[in-house]
């Protein structure tokens, strides 16, 4: 059967249920904003009990790594994403889940062919490129620097 372009465009739009795009937005916005919120919250508390805030930053960073890991050994994260769609990649859990999830896929593997070479997956190409970036900022600060003055 050969249709034509108007005609596929019609059983496409029949055959597809309506999508909730306000709806899907909102959640995106809520979780990640909550997660954002989560995040501002513990660098509070943080400060609060005593940490410098340069400390503060980055034990918040190492409790949302964590308890972005913790949620996805468990099967919540994925739940939560699954609802809340692009609002879970705030850029430090949606990491962390990143890193997590084809370890825990492969952990029949065993520990060190599947667990550790899997977390790898994701993390070793940012790892390298965020490595590589430094060094090149590093080796670019150190060669403009005598001309600004510094």
């Amino acid at each position: 059967m050969k249709t034509d372009p108007k005609q596929y465009g019609s059983l496409v739009k029949k055959a597809s249920p309506p999508s909730p795009v306000w709806k899907d937005c909102l959640w995106a916005f809520v979780v990640g904003g909550g997660i954002c919120l989560l995040g501002e919250a513990l660098r509070k508390a943080y400060a609060a009990w005593g940490f410098t805030l340069t400390d503060a930053g980055a034990m918040t960073s190492a409790t949302l790594v964590g308890l972005s890991a913790v949620l996805t050994a468990l099967g919540w994260y994925q739940k939560l994403a699954a609802k809340a769609g692009a609002g879970t990649l705030v850029p430090i859990t949606g990491f962390a889940n990143a890193v997590v999830s084809p370890a825990i896929e492969f952990r029949c593997e065993g520990l060190v062919t599947g667990v550790g070479a899997k977390m790898f997956l994701i993390a070793g190409p940012v790892i390298v490129y965020g490595m590589l970036a430094s060094v090149a900022w590093g080796v670019l600060w150190y060669l403009i620097r005598p001309f600004m003055g510094g």
